[in-house]
């Protein structure tokens, strides 16, 4: 397959690798990996030096130079606001134009990691070529040496699938929500990025999708070609009916049977993703049960930092939307003190404000930016302001009543004060250990 990959780069002039970043070195070190002489163009607002004499460095300052180029292989974290005439092609297209048969897809607002990472777990502990690639931060051109004739598990980002014009064998949406209106501009072309993922399927292909989502009964499946499998909690191919799971209208088994540390209603919906792709491949539902038993909650998605002065403290910094800081507080039960507020993104926070004031939730710990604007229309002896995380962990072991939690959830991205919701969480985390040294 690299020989194919290799061979459709190379059947143009002038190249361009639009980011140098984690995936722009990856298709670099791909191509020098087997040609050291093809010509490159390496772009990027950040100046490089490469020890390359075949590779030339090129500042990149705005959209206007990409018509330059034959052949631009973009980055995921870059966005174009014209790209009419341009050749844009990605590590991802690259993988779906000429492997898709063998690739399982996921996408969604919110949950791609945590499923995508689960059903990795599943298919390997049951199939003996299974790889995990894709947004999880595994370039697909690392080891693409390894691909042939293994199922390629990928999570794929609305950025990764902006362009692509092929579709994976199995596609999912998780869910759909509003976000990336900084990158996509609208919310319907954030969604339409999303759909790429069933566009381009045959009739031989899967498309499964929450048939609950608000944002996907708005969308059109009279065009997806795909046998389609909805996921739902009261009506779908694999739905829930008093606890228990039916699939195909078939008992598949009581929800009391799947023993995991994944908490919510949301995320037994991607159980039953899980699930239903494993039913595609026959697999052994006791193997996958254990599986799925044996899956550790990955980090900053309603991680448990631990009981500390009597309370107990959850990182969450991964909810960087409204709905999924719902979810996170009504899968917990027992919020006492939600620590909440980022980067204003320009999101309707209408029913977040609603769902606070009917909450049992007592102290509401708001953070600039959108914390400071949503803490006018909440309660006003239930709110506390913070200019800091360190101000706001001190007044969570101040306020939250003993044994009861405190949720650091922001509803909002973190890039405003921190790179990213990791580096925030895990300042949470070590404020919260630091606080009872």
């Amino acid at each position: 397959m690299q020989d194919k990959i290799l061979n459709e780069i190379k059947k143009y002039k002038n190249i361009a690798i639009l980011g140098f970043g984690k995936e722009g070195k990856s298709t670099y070190n791909f191509i020098r990996r087997y040609d050291k002489n093809l010509k490159l163009n390496i772009l990027d607002a950040k100046e490089i030096e490469l020890d390359d004499i075949n590779a030339t460095y090129i500042k990149y300052e705005n959209e206007d130079i990409l018509k330059d180029y034959d052949l631009i292989i973009k980055t995921p974290g870059i966005s174009l606001k014209n790209s009419n005439n341009l050749n844009i092609t990605s590590q991802m297209e690259l993988l779906l134009e000429f492997n898709r048969e063998n690739v399982i897809g996921i996408t969604g607002t919110k949950g791609k990691s945590t499923t995508t990472t689960m059903l990795y777990n599943v298919l390997k502990d049951q199939l003996e070529n299974v790889i995990l690639v894709g947004n999880v931060g595994i370039p697909v051109l690392d080891e693409i040496e390894k691909f042939e004739g293994a199922i390629i598990v990928a999570e794929m980002s609305s950025h990764q699938l902006e362009f692509v014009k092929y579709s994976p064998h199995i596609a999912l949406i998780l869910n759909l929500f509003v976000d990336h209106l900084d990158h996509a501009g609208t919310i319907e072309h954030y969604h339409s990025s999303k759909m790429n993922i069933f566009r381009f399927q045959n009739k031989n292909d899967y498309a499964l999708y929450d048939n609950d989502n608000y944002y996907l009964q708005k969308q059109n499946f009279n065009e997806i070609k795909s046998t389609k499998l909805t996921i739902s909690l009261e009506n779908g191919y694999t739905y829930l009916n008093q606890n228990n799971i039916y699939l195909n209208n078939k008992l598949l088994l009581n929800r009391n049977d799947i023993k995991c540390e994944l908490k919510g209603d949301h995320n037994l919906k991607n159980i039953m993703f899980v699930l239903t792709v494993a039913s595609l491949y026959n697999l052994d539902l006791n193997k996958t049960l254990d599986s799925i038993k044996n899956f550790k909650p990955l980090e900053h998605r309603l991680e448990y930092v631990g009981k500390y002065k009597d309370i107990e403290f959850y990182n969450d910094t991964i909810a960087t939307i409204p709905e999924a800081t719902i979810n996170g507080c009504i899968a917990l039960k027992n919020v006492d003190t939600l620590i909440f507020g980022g980067m204003d993104r320009h999101i309707d926070y209408n029913e977040f404000i609603d769902y606070l004031n009917s909450s049992n939730i007592s102290n509401f710990i708001c953070m600039p930016t959108t914390g400071y604007k949503i803490a006018e229309y909440l309660d006003q002896d239930k709110v506390k302001k913070a200019e800091t995380l360190e101000e706001a962990v001190d007044l969570a072991f101040k306020l939250t009543e003993k044994n009861k939690i405190c949720l650091l959830s922001p509803a909002a991205s973190s890039y405003e004060y921190f790179k990213n919701y990791e580096e925030k969480g895990n300042r949470f985390k070590e404020l919260v250990r630091k606080n009872t040294d």
